[in-house]
């Protein structure tokens, strides 16, 4: 570190994102990274686009995306907000909503590690409540004083869901307490889940989502968020503190481009729940406690094996994993919903590390 680094940046402990491969013929189920490519629309969009027009700035307000995105949610522009991913709009959030003293902010234990790096980033007193033995999020722990709720749904990286009505009963214990719901894999959710349905009846509901998973768009960084206007304005203010320009011409273009295949991002999501419950099926029958994931990904435990081992033995198969060393965590593994083909050579991997003698199914493609 420099000696210019201020006190703040001293004392930071950056995020840690998972490992991006830098040799050839790894098999990569670290980052929930969507085994499906873009749509034939996106494809279409991308050789289509003008590139004259990188040399212009491109729509500060993304107006155009905006209003496909609220006319795809039922909701009015005004309630709709876009960033480069749902991490820079969930430090938007941050930035704008929570204070650095009074009441903590709420969290699970468990739960998407981004929002403890914010929080102390920004020198937010938080307090994370702990999961039920089947790893599960306690809605009724939630109800008592603070200053706003955070939670991933379905969570990460446990995988588990809250319904519309638990979401709701979350937001209505104290309807002058911010509810943050990231919604990141709610599109391997079954339908009908997602809190969008509930901004109607809370003003006190903010819903971030992303594109990043489900529409397989990781590399270009598009996410959005829903709330009522004045929250979507206060969002408008902080980042035009930050950056003007927040999503470029290309992202702009390939995100309203995404907006009109939904049948196809419908039929691969559908697909990779197949391959997750197919796989978490399998890997029960091996001895493995999985959780009853609703994402793209499963988060499994061993009860012989600790994770640390796990995660070394399939690397060294070359499969890479998400592992932490964190209390709570360090049992467990995050195992991307990749390929059929993939996910069948995962458990045979699996089979061969624990000396399972039974019978390992192959997944359908």
């Amino acid at each position: 570190m420099s000696s210019f680094a201020n006190r703040l940046t001293q004392g930071l402990e950056p995020y840690t994102p998972g490992e991006q491969p830098k040799e050839p013929g790894l098999i990569k189920l670290n980052t929930n990274e969507n085994p499906f490519g873009p749509g034939p629309k996106v494809r279409e969009a991308i050789a289509s686009f003008p590139l004259e027009a990188l040399r212009l700035y491109p729509d500060p307000e993304s107006v155009q995306l905006r209003s496909k995105l609220a006319e795809a949610a039922g909701l009015s522009p005004e309630q709709v907000f876009v960033g480069n991913g749902s991490d820079e709009i969930l430090a938007f959030i941050f930035q704008t909503f929570f204070e650095a003293k009074g009441e903590p902010l709420l969290f699970p234990e468990k739960t998407y590690s981004f929002y403890e790096v914010y929080a102390k980033r920004y020198g937010i007193p938080c307090l994370t409540l702990p999961l039920d033995a089947d790893e599960q999020i306690d809605v009724t722990a939630f109800d008592r004083p603070s200053q706003a709720v955070i939670l991933a749904n379905p969570n990460a990286p446990t995988g588990c869901l809250l319904t519309p009505p638990e979401i709701a009963e979350l937001c209505a214990q104290n309807e002058e307490r911010l509810v943050v719901v990231d919604e990141a894999y709610i599109d391997f959710a079954p339908e009908g889940m997602t809190a969008l349905s509930l901004l109607a009846r809370f003003a006190n509901l903010l819903v971030v989502q992303t594109y990043s998973k489900s529409r397989s768009l990781a590399g270009l960084r598009i996410g959005m968020a829903y709330g009522s206007p004045e929250l979507v304005n206060d969002l408008s203010k902080q980042k035009n503190c930050f950056n003007s320009y927040p999503l470029d011409r290309l992202a702009q273009t390939l995100a309203r481009a995404a907006l009109e295949e939904g049948g196809y991002y419908r039929h691969c999501c559908a697909v990779v729940r197949n391959t997750r419950e197919e796989v978490a099926e399998t890997l029960r029958g091996m001895g493995f406690f999985v959780t009853r994931s609703h994402a793209n990904f499963l988060w499994i435990r061993h009860p012989e094996q600790t994770g640390e081992e796990l995660y070394k033995a399939l690397r060294s198969r070359r499969f890479l994993v998400r592992h932490w060393q964190r209390p709570g965590f360090r049992d467990f593994l995050r195992v991307t919903v990749g390929s059929a083909e993939d996910m069948g050579i995962f458990q045979r991997a699996l089979a061969e590390i624990i000396q399972y003698n039974g019978s390992v199914s192959e997944v359908e493609r």
